[in-house]
């Protein structure tokens, strides 16, 4: 028996059937914590690695269940001919999969082991000695650059990012895995030429990155903060227009860049 297969980790979903988050149809996996608080975040259950209660249209829910690697892959292969059909696997999302070093890696390891691709949607914050753990066992890193200025990147996630900028370089640099950049496009953050097209040319200065993604921001998941028992700071703030998005990926384009609008 595989060590990885009993090692335990939280998770608060798993969603079949995915057509987002890498290429093909996958299943994302979904695991608790965070180390950043984005305002406009649309999981904000995931971001505190504690379980906790959830109210919704009236109901409460448990969010939050401590579960082994062997009971995670079991789900994942239920859909393993979608996977060989269409090109997909299983995505690591959260949350921060990188907060949960030994349980996600033997996710990662033992998805490898019976051959199903793999992915992970991550911001990226993290000790490079922690992502180095992961790199050998994913295929496709989705990795969030938000914004460029790291003063900024701090008042909208409560973080900096020098970090994340020096590891995506890193990232960028290693062998066997490949690395999309994807930029969530907040109104009043960073939905401007000037700012998208600043992570663009950040992202097409790092080596053997042809492809930059760009999610329009969404009001999607706002009711969660009320049924945690928290404000949701960007009520006022509407989506941007698809004319905005059009002209920001025709910027992020300008720098040779593969890119589109969603991931």
């Amino acid at each position: 028996m595989n060590d990885y297969l009993s090692r335990t980790g939280r998770i608060f979903d798993i969603q079949r059937f995915s057509v987002h988050d890498g290429p093909g149809i996958r299943t994302i996996v979904f695991l608790k914590g965070c180390p950043l608080r984005c305002k406009w975040c649309c999981n904000p259950e995931s971001q505190s690695h504690a379980v906790e209660e959830m109210t919704l249209a009236g109901k409460t829910k448990i969010v939050g269940k401590d579960v082994t690697v062997e009971e995670v892959l079991e789900e994942v292969e239920k859909d393993r001919v979608y996977y060989k059909r269409s090109g997909g696997g299983m995505t690591l999302s959260g949350g921060e999969s990188l907060l949960q070093p030994d349980f996600a890696t033997g996710l990662l390891e033992g998805a490898k082991d019976i051959a199903i691709n793999t992915a992970m949607e991550s911001t990226g914050f993290a000790d490079f000695s922690v992502i180095e753990r992961y790199l050998p066992f994913l295929d496709l890193y989705l990795m969030d650059i938000k914004h460029i200025d790291s003063a900024k990147h701090k008042l909208f996630t409560s973080q900096p990012n020098e970090k994340i900028l020096e590891n995506a370089r890193k990232i960028a640099e290693y062998k066997g895995t490949r690395l999309i950049i994807r930029t969530p496009v907040i109104p009043t953050f960073n939905a401007t030429k000037e700012e998208i097209g600043a992570i663009a040319k950040f992202a097409a200065s790092l080596p053997g990155v042809e492809e930059m993604h760009i999610l329009p921001y969404h009001r999607i998941g706002s009711d969660k903060y009320a049924g945690l028992g928290r404000d949701y700071s960007l009520k006022h703030i509407e989506p941007p227009s698809q004319e905005l998005m059009n002209e920001l990926l025709q910027v992020v384009r300008g720098y040779g860049l593969k890119s589109q609008i969603g991931g």
